[in-house]
């Protein structure tokens, strides 16, 4: 099939809507990367556009003496029944409306109709990043075309209420384990039961006093937190083996390998054993830098930390500065009655037009 007309020129509020009447669940974005493809090539000035997989990139060349990097997701999670998108007064309803097709939307807009920009742009629209990290659109774009990444300041158009979320936390998983001896639980004294090994580890969690640290102005509170338990054979055994799945939300200033080693640390003395199963690094703000510095003061001075891992840590190891900022309350974010209050679409327009063009 042809792939939908979008016009770029059109209210970003409109965009919005034409962007998630396309459905685009991960690993099926080709219509969408098409629709964005073609209306990149024929309706921006002076961008340079590629097409990598289902991701679609633009850039500009005017030697200019920073460049600002616009990057979105074009995926969605499942949809829930609500696609095509509806309007209802201030609120539009649909899937991708909040996490992030608004956001991509502003940025499309912009690029279609900022004519004298102060700095050069790179817009990125990647695929498969609502499904496992090994599938992201980002990595491979990181891998195969690498020059592309290059930018003084990233702005990642994740759902943020129209506030500046700087940086992000590091998130890692650990399985704890504990073994003992199975038997009869009329006989429970020949046992070892390894449900109650755990105590200990559950105890220290309960105990546990999360730190708090300020970066940039951005305070950064951690969480260490007991999110799966499991063990047990039968109502009258005895268990020999039971688990417990511990995850850490760390602050940026904190590499994985020093998350790792607190994480060990708190547990340290206690009859289990320890496994990593995921590790993700966090994302300092930055908001020292100059470009990033000036994104803030266009957006009125207000912004706070990011609670939450996204795409921004991929940015910051690249060494580039990066923000989340988009329309969209993330709390509704892959959410059944997922929507957009449409007055936050047209703010982070206006904000992101004067950063671009003052």
């Amino acid at each position: 099939m042809p792939a939908p007309r979008l016009n770029l020129h059109s209210d970003p509020i409109d965009l919005t809507a034409a962007l998630v009447d396309i459905p685009s669940v991960s690993q099926d974005e080709s219509q969408i990367a098409d629709a964005v493809e073609v209306a990149l090539r024929e309706q921006t000035d002076g961008f340079e556009v590629i097409r990598s997989g289902n991701a679609v990139l633009a850039r500009t060349n005017r030697g200019l003496g920073s460049r600002v990097m616009l990057a979105g997701h074009l995926d969605t999670v499942p949809i829930a029944d609500n696609v095509p998108s509806r309007r209802d007064g201030d609120l539009l309803w649909g899937c991708g409306t909040a996490d992030m097709k608004s956001g991509d939307a502003v940025f499309l807009h912009l690029a279609a109709t900022i004519s004298d920009p102060a700095h050069d742009l790179t817009l990125v629209f990647y695929d498969c990043e609502e499904i496992a990290a090994h599938y992201n659109g980002l990595g491979r774009i990181e891998t195969e075309l690498r020059d592309w990444l290059d930018a003084d300041v990233a702005i990642l158009g994740e759902p943020t209420a129209g506030q500046i979320e700087a940086g992000c936390q590091g998130t890692l998983r650990v399985r704890i384990a504990a073994s003992g001896v199975r038997a009869h639980s009329a006989r429970s004294w020949l046992g070892d039961n390894a449900i109650h090994k755990l105590a200990p580890v559950l105890d220290r969690l309960a105990r546990y006093e999360a730190r708090s640290v300020d970066i940039d102005g951005c305070v950064y509170r951690e969480g260490l937190s007991a999110v799966r338990i499991g063990g047990g054979v039968a109502g009258n055994v005895v268990p020999d083996a039971a688990d417990l799945d511990v995850n850490f939300r760390f602050a940026p200033d904190r590499s994985p390998d020093a998350a790792l080693a607190h994480v060990k640390e708190v547990f340290d003395g206690l009859d289990v054993t320890m496994e990593l199963t995921d590790m993700s690094p966090g994302a300092l703000p930055g908001l020292s830098n100059p470009a990033a510095a000036s994104l803030v003061a266009a957006a009125g001075g207000n912004f706070r930390a990011k609670y939450g891992w996204t795409d921004v840590s991929r940015f910051a190891a690249l060494g580039i500065p990066a923000v989340n900022y988009g329309p969209g309350d993330p709390n509704l974010a892959h959410k059944r009655d997922e929507h957009v209050e449409v007055r936050q679409i047209t703010d982070v327009t206006a904000v992101l037009r004067a950063y671009l063009t003052r």
